[in-house]
């Protein structure tokens, strides 16, 4: 009846969790409310503290739109995409001077999802009302989360359109552009309107006198603007952009020749004489002369950014889809861009006119003709996807859509040949006839010939609207998928779900980092049958915990999957089933997964399989409760008093390494990893047991069951790495650090320098606790460091190292191609290269850097087996459980800053294909795990971290020899 029912008793009491968690930084009523429930919350809430700003940095450039873009060193060149700009595209024209502002808005779409990082928007058009159209464009496309998650570029020559677009941009944007071709008081003028609305800004190389062409006038212009910018507005030299004009070459008149080598020049001592400055430029305005000639212009781009952004090129406005890359150009063709460039050759412009027109078409291949091509179409299509056959899947699918006698609908060629052909892969995988790489690629297959049918489908569903129980394919469930808040991790999670999809589920990957109300909010609008949670690290099992609590509240009445690398069949019984009155299952591996699945969803035994599960998880927790009144721990001063005892003057630390803080390996050289990979684990991603030597006939290939696929697999993935290598689709960043250290109990001083007066951080150890039968020393990592009453110096070092950059744009491409088999390799061999980092990282410290084993000579089958002095133990691993420990690297180490590996709210390492970890030199230090510790330590360890015991207790709760 319009009436606000909820007392002011009641509302303060809803309200004062959000505060309590400190969620909160203001806090109001809407109307209905009355002066008496505002006073009821403001009573509640005083007591908490209000949610805490976030530190920001003001050394990058920031910029959004619904997501955050960081522009730094580590961001790569930012894509701005040109299509929505009247005069640069007259599709968009059209469709604005139409009022078509829907199909207009497409575009915007199209050029995100082509990977514009930003969207240059302009309507500088004779016939438009440029505000009005700015205004109108820019709240639409705010209402489109896939356009409006980017930053903008305001684009305007009139200024009053920037104005108006800079009222309703959301986020913070970058406003294209001013100049000072009206003089320094119209400048600043609209510099401070731009700085008031805290937007970045586009300068262009443009005075009283004109543009600038030559090097030279280039810089003293963006020199004399940055100077007005900084020192007469106060703006921060981080939201500067220079556009030092990019022009036409190759046109045939000889002036314009230079004007690429004249950018490129400028562009440099840009970035090297004005600190914080950005640079960027019209892209396309350089193959100007080549409209139409698409192959030419796509080439000369290329060419044109490969030698921009080694100079310091930030960012351009370029169509992301109108782009090839640098090492895939044609080597004729590569070396008359490379010549129009750089000015090399006055004739440059008829070569490529004559190339042009040499390359107007490409011959078209005769396929291969081969025996099974003879057989019945829906034959040839289950061999297709029993042997993972890309080449002829769409022609295949194509003639049985055509087949209207057999298949009336496009949806009946899914159901009919491609299922039964699907069903037959599933069989084979149930009874251990296929493996999982064969699976992965029977998927690729499958995607393939669906994305064919999707268009007709889709006509279909339109023409025949009564049908409507044909308009969905029918399959035997839909299942939720997600990698939990705060974790980065998903090729287990993929290879799931592609498992889970050749078996007729519908899959729905909401990726990594998903928050818990995300995963809630999907379930419920997709009916979903079943939700998979997925996890690599310790945090990720107190996240499955939270989204298990949250699905009871949100009165969910399905199956939680739970798997990951850390995730057990004892803690999904102890502390996930618990919470959530439905079945939350544990499954070991991908190959589990469609048996429990099944049973869950089969009518006739969903019952009693669930029934069965909740009897063993009961006996299981009451297994873990009596382990619990049994354990036998020494006290912490007892284990304190049996801890390894060092004689540090027989047995001395290593020497000084040499040199203290940090070195920083930037595009460290792939090549030089390849021979340190471990391939055993590659194997055990693909579920392919057997051993792999690294040294002599690997064994793997030589057993009779898995042999085969697993050779096809290896070279397969040697291929993968080939391309990787020699194409440089993946960088290797890294670094690693030395500092003065002493022991002091459980801990380990890190000292500013060698006066070791001044500690600078502090890692925080923790000490075995569990009884031990035989009479060996309670580890803890402190005992490997000499102490500092010993007096004698001793060193710490730490590393993080990556071979990620570049691996999510490599999946992507895999992905938008349906191509699980090749998305799942690139992300496992990213992960094999960035532990074959560490181990050349390692050996290189110890034979070089820290110098302790100079002379050491072991194969890769003998480092793999820890033969070596020293060990590299990471935080949140057995010898340190606590992931916090990492941000005291990160910060001691600014790794974030100097590698661009940065750690999540959970503190996975972002790119997940990342290793880290302390260094420890003595010849007595090796690897152990903590394992089961007490309270007394737990309440010992918070004290020393001034942390308190409840986030403590969080962050190791699958090592307290209690419940927490």
């Amino acid at each position: 009846m319009g009436e606000y029912d909820e007392s002011p008793e009641a509302m303060a009491k809803n309200v004062e969790p959000f505060a309590k968690e400190g969620l909160v930084t203001i806090v109001g009523g809407c109307c209905g409310t009355t002066p008496d429930h505002i006073k009821a919350v403001a009573e509640v809430c005083r007591q908490y503290s209000p949610r805490r700003k976030p530190a920001s940095k003001q050394d990058v450039m920031l910029l959004s739109g619904l997501e955050v873009l960081r522009v730094n060193e580590t961001t790569g060149f930012v894509n701005v995409g040109e299509r929505c700009n009247v005069a640069g595209s007259r599709k968009f024209c059209r469709h604005i001077l139409k009022n078509e502002y829907e199909e207009a808005l497409a575009i915007a779409r199209a050029q995100v999802e082509s990977g514009a990082q930003v969207v240059d928007v302009n309507f500088d058009e004779g016939l438009l009302d440029g505000k009005a159209a700015m205004t109108k464009f820019l709240n639409m496309l705010a209402s489109d989360p896939d356009c409006a998650r980017v930053p903008l570029m305001v684009d305007s020559s009139n200024f009053a359109v920037i104005e108006a677009g800079l009222r309703c941009a959301q986020g913070k944007c970058i406003v294209n552009s001013i100049s000072l071709k009206e003089g320094e008081e119209e400048f600043i003028k609209k510099a401070k309107i731009i700085k008031r609305f805290g937007a970045a800004v586009v300068v262009m190389a443009f005075d009283e006198i004109g543009q600038a062409a030559e090097a030279d006038r280039k810089v003293e212009i963006c020199t004399r603007s940055y100077r007005i910018l900084v020192d007469k507005v106060g703006f921060n030299p981080y939201d500067i952009i220079f556009d030092p004009n990019i022009l036409t070459i190759a046109t045939g008149m000889e002036e314009h020749n230079n004007y690429a080598v004249e950018f490129i020049q400028a562009c440099e001592t840009i970035k090297k004489t004005l600190p914080g400055a950005k640079v960027s430029g019209g892209v396309s305005n350089l193959s100007f002369a080549f409209r139409g000639m698409d192959k030419v212009r796509e080439a000369m781009h290329s060419v044109f950014l490969y030698y921009t952004v080694k100079v310091g090129m930030d960012m351009g406005i370029v169509n992301a889809g109108f782009l090839t890359v640098y090492d895939d150009i044609p080597k004729d063709l590569l070396q008359l861009c490379e010549d129009a460039v750089w000015n090399r050759d006055p004739e440059v412009t008829e070569k490529l006119l004559e190339y042009a027109k040499a390359h107007s078409k490409d011959a078209k291949k005769d396929e291969d003709q081969e025996e099974w091509r003879t057989w019945a179409v829906t034959e040839r299509i289950t061999h297709a996807l029993v042997k993972g056959i890309m080449k002829f899947i769409v022609e295949d699918t194509e003639e049985a859509r055509l087949d209207k006698e057999k298949y009336p609908r496009a949806l009946n060629v899914i159901e009919g040949p491609l299922m039964t052909g699907m069903n037959v892969v599933g069989d084979l995988f149930g009874k251990g006839k296929m493996f999982l790489p064969q699976v992965i690629r029977s998927a690729r297959v499958m995607k393939k010939a669906v994305a064919h049918l999707v268009e007709y489908i889709k006509l279909e569903k339109e023409a025949d609207m009564a049908l409507s129980g044909e308009t969905e394919i029918k399959g035997n469930g839909t299942i939720v998928m997600a990698t939990v808040k705060g974790d980065v991790h998903d090729i287990g999670k993929n290879i799931c779900g592609v498992v889970l999809g050749c078996n007729n589920y519908r899959v729905i990957d909401l990726g990594v980092m998903v928050p818990c109300d995300k995963i809630i909010k999907t379930a419920i609008e997709e009916k979903a049958d079943v939700i998979g949670l997925s996890g690599l690290i310790t945090p990720s099992l107190e996240e499955m915990v939270i989204v298990a609590k949250e699905c009871e509240k949100a009165g969910i009445k399905i199956p939680i999957l739970i798997g990951g690398a850390t995730t057990s069949k004892m803690h999904t019984a102890v502390k996930i089933a618990p919470q959530y009155s439905c079945p939350a299952i544990y499954v070991l591996d991908a190959s589990r997964s469609v048996p429990v699945v099944a049973s869950l969803l089969d009518d006739n035994m969903k019952e009693e399989f669930a029934e069965d599960i909740r009897d063993e998880y009961e006996e299981m927790r009451e297994e873990y409760y009596e382990g619990l009144e049994e354990r036998h721990l020494l006290s912490i001063e007892n284990a304190r008093e049996k801890k390894l005892k060092i004689n540090w003057a027989l047995s001395p630390p290593p020497d000084k390494p040499t040199f203290l803080g940090t070195k920083v390996y930037n595009d460290y050289p792939l090549e030089k990893l390849v021979d340190h990979i471990d391939w055993n684990p590659f194997f055990q991603v693909f579920q392919l047991r057997g051993r792999y030597p690294n040294r002599g006939f690997p064994k793997i290939f030589d057993d009779e069951h898995v042999g085969p696929e697993a050779k096809r697999l290896y070279d397969d993935a040697q291929e993968m790495l080939k391309t990787i290598v020699d194409k440089k689709l993946l960088t290797a960043r890294g670094i690693v650090g030395f500092y003065p250290a002493h022991a002091a109990g459980d801990d380990i001083l890190i000292y500013k320098d060698e006066d070791r007066e001044e500690v600078s951080a502090v890692f925080y150890g923790l000490r075995q606790q569990a009884e031990k039968e035989v009479d060996e020393p309670y580890y803890c990592l402190s005992d490997f460091v000499a102490p500092k009453e010993t007096g004698i110096p001793d060193y710490l070092g730490m590393f993080a190292v990556s071979t990620g950059f570049g691996c999510d744009e490599l999946v992507e491409q895999y992905e938008k191609d349906g191509d699980d088999y090749n998305s799942i390799m690139a992300k496992a061999l990213a992960d094999r290269l960035a532990e074959a980092f560490a181990e050349l990282l390692h050996e290189e410290v110890r034979k070089v850097e820290w110098g302790y084993a100079s002379e050491e000579h072991l194969s890769s089958s003998e480092l793999f087996s820890v033969r070596y002095q020293g060990i590299r133990p990471a935080p949140g691993y057995p010898s340190q459980p606590d992931h916090t420990e990492k941000q005291t690297m990160w910060n001691l180490g600014q790794i974030a800053e100097k590698t661009g590996i940065t750690l999540t709210e959970s503190l996975a390492m972002d790119p997940p294909a990342s290793v880290s970890g302390l260094i420890f030199g003595h010849e007595q230090s090796k690897y152990f795990a903590v394992g089961k510790i007490e309270k007394d330590q737990i309440e010992d360890y918070a004290e020393r971290k001034k942390m308190e015991v409840p986030t403590v207790e969080k962050w190791l709760g699958t090592i307290l020899a209690y419940d927490a």
